[in-house]
């Protein structure tokens, strides 16, 4: 348990949610800087880190619900939640169920279904065809690099992840939420960022020029100091 979690600084509550298959690390920047006015909790989810691996496979739900647990474990009280990428899907999940939170930081935010085309459809039509028959020869085609490195259990979890569109939780949150993408984001672009700025009650929206999906690691200073004039009010 010490080796997935870091806890530094006194005062009120931040909290960091991490990417998915990231680590608490990667908020190497955030922590240095906002334990100065806050105390920080930052942890890996389970399966990824240094944290134990998961014996079934978690939907967003799972994460949401051990991440409140822990949470109140420790005492973190109505904490500020600063999330990137899959963390902002916990996040979402968490604020929308009631999570009694300050407020939240949402970077490159996932839980927006992206577009696809039919060359997509295409594709997922024939690796369905091609599984029936030879399974394996379908996961080593048609898989990512990311998704066949995956055990089978969070291969399970992954598919239960991606595939659930969060947009209809949105209207539910009731605390003011900050959404700071980066101008190149590929992974999470900023036509998502919009329809989650527009579906959000209080939230706002700021993008920072020149970055992609880790805005808060390519401009950190940058992004420390929007984290901390939002965090502040």
């Amino acid at each position: 348990m010490e080796d997935s979690l870091i806890r530094r600084g006194k005062g009120e509550d931040l909290v960091l949610l991490h990417g998915y298959l990231s680590c608490k690390e990667s908020f190497y920047h955030q922590i240095n800087y906002l334990s100065r006015f806050y105390k920080v909790t930052a942890f890996d989810f389970r399966g990824m880190g240094k944290s134990a691996p998961l014996s079934q496979p978690w939907s967003v739900e799972g994460y949401a619900e051990h991440t409140r647990r822990l949470l109140d474990s420790l005492g973190v009280r109505r904490p500020r939640l600063l999330a990137h990428s899959f963390g902002g899907r916990v996040a979402i999940r968490l604020l929308a169920d009631g999570y009694p939170a300050h407020s939240a930081l949402l970077t490159g935010c996932a839980g927006v279904p992206p577009k696809r085309g039919l060359r997509y459809r295409l594709r997922v039509k024939t690796y369905r065809f091609v599984r029936k028959f030879a399974p394996r020869y379908a996961e080593k085609k048609f898989g990512s690099a990311e998704y066949r490195s995956l055990s089978p259990v969070m291969k399970e979890s992954f598919k239960k992840i991606v595939g659930e569109d969060l947009t209809p939780l949105l209207p539910r949150i009731r605390v003011p939420v900050l959404y700071v993408f980066g101008e190149k984001d590929t992974a999470t672009p900023l036509w998502m960022a919009r329809v989650l700025r527009e579906k959000t009650p209080q939230s706002e929206l700021v993008v920072l020029r020149g970055c992609t999906h880790f805005c808060f690691c390519e401009k950190w200073e940058e992004f420390n100091a929007v984290a901390r004039e939002f965090f502040r009010n």
